[in-house]
């Protein structure tokens, strides 16, 4: 069992116990993102650091000014 730390802009996502790491341009899921891996680092027998990049989250822009809603 290997723990793996993964890692996503020196920030620390998940740490979770595995059989074995994920290898790179491996696809992941973490906390219901989607993302692969970018680079794998062995720190010594038990332990990993993953390197994480997730697709970026884009946000609904929604209209400031919607001329057909006017106030009477």
């Amino acid at each position: 069992m290997i723990v793996v730390h993964f890692i996503n802009k020196n920030t620390e996502l998940l740490n979770q116990l595995l059989d074995r790491a994920p290898s790179e341009g491996e696809n992941v899921v973490i906390k219901g993102r989607k993302g692969t891996v970018l680079s794998v680092i062995p720190i010594n027998d038990k332990h990993v650091n993953v390197l994480v990049e997730l697709e970026v989250i884009k946000k609904p822009q929604f209209l400031a000014n919607d001329p057909k809603k006017k106030r009477r």
